[in-house]
């Protein structure tokens, strides 16, 4: 069954304790590129965790990852994946084999794909799309299709759709706000503990995607589910996270409440993209742009991922790779933590001012 006895190491309360997980991908017969390094977090249940960074940084390999929906060439080769069941026992997603992972995914955790077109089968009705979801997952039992489809209708009417128009039509009849709230629909089916999300609202106009983002946020508090979502918009992770991990060259550099990262940031990193995006209040100031790129994965420097970018490096960091070391300790996952060896040099980091 896979159910693992209580480690020590591992917060008991978390509903998923990831921990010291490698993701790469296979370049060759034995070798391979390592996408996401030594990441190690704990959510905890109805705790909404954002991923941050800029393209190519690891978010959506992680969270590909953490449901095990890699591409073939994708590998997880070591570290845990703990996940509290909902039956009270704890599982390594790492471990499971095909027929307890297609069961343990939809059930106990489920997947929002970035761009909602290429997640439906485009010759499929959306109600056929429900239909296949609850079947695969009844266990022997076959409930009439009607059935079926009135609990369907209800979970559309939960994010504000009809149901009478969106139950017969194929994908590509309904707006992209439509099709990326029938996914999330279909996506809480199940009533899954996690909801993982990648860019729930990229390419939707700003209407569009503030209904999402409200609808999220009252599912949330209504069915309690926990949820981890991958964005750019640093404003989205502002709103809908209670906390924030930034990533960067595959690796997670800071981790703390919103407030922790908004407002007291402690990696050069994590300033300089927030510094990056104009605030909609307060004082106005001109962006500042990142200059630069991400360091290639298959020759990252021996020190500080960060340090040829970053204008308050020492020479240590060419040298030293940083550890992700808690700076304000707290429970149930909330520490405030980076990875930098300035994280409390004051003339860097303002303390307590908004960004």
């Amino acid at each position: 069954m896979n159910d693992l006895p209580t480690d020590p190491g591992t917060d008991d309360g978390a509903l998923l304790s990831v921990r010291g997980v490698d993701v790469g991908y296979r370049t060759g017969r034995r070798t391979h590129v390592t996408a996401v390094h030594d990441v190690s977090f704990d959510l905890h249940p109805g705790q909404s965790m954002a991923l941050v960074g800029e393209s190519g940084c690891g978010k959506t390999t992680l969270g590909l990852g953490l449901l095990r929906l890699l591409p073939r060439t994708g590998v997880i080769p070591s570290g845990e994946i703990l996940f509290r069941r909902k039956d009270g026992t704890r599982v390594d997603v790492r471990t499971l084999q095909k027929e307890n992972l297609r069961r343990f995914r939809w059930s106990e955790a489920a997947m929002v794909f970035q761009g909602a077109m290429n997640a439906f089968n485009p010759v499929l009705r959306i109600e056929d799309h429900f239909v296949d979801t609850f079947r695969a997952h009844e266990n022997g039992r076959r409930r009439p299709r009607r059935e079926i489809l009135e609990q369907s209708a209800e979970l559309l009417e939960m994010v504000r759709l009809d149901p009478a128009r969106v139950l017969n039509a194929f994908p590509h009849e309904l707006s992209g706000g439509m099709r990326q709230r029938s996914l999330i629909a279909l996506a809480l089916a199940l009533r899954p503990q996690l909801l993982i999300l990648d860019e729930p609202t990229t390419a939707l106009d700003l209407l569009t995607q503030r209904s999402i983002v409200e609808r999220l946020a009252e599912l949330r508090e209504q069915l309690r589910f926990s949820m981890v979502f991958i964005t750019h918009d640093l404003g989205l992770a502002a709103e809908l996270a209670d906390r924030v991990g930034t990533m960067y060259a595959g690796r997670l550099i800071e981790t703390g409440t919103t407030r922790d990262i908004f407002h007291r940031s402690r990696h050069p990193y994590t300033s300089a993209l927030i510094d990056s995006v104009p605030p909609v209040a307060g004082d106005l100031h001109v962006p500042e742009s990142l200059p630069g790129g991400p360091p290639s994965l298959h020759a990252l420097p021996p020190g500080c991922s960060f340090a040829p970018r970053c204008a308050h490096a020492l020479t240590d960091c060419d040298l030293t790779r940083p550890t992700l070391d808690v700076l304000v300790p707290r429970g149930e996952g909330l520490s405030h933590a980076a990875a930098c060896l300035r994280s409390t040099d004051a003339e860097i980091h303002a303390e307590g001012v908004p960004r």
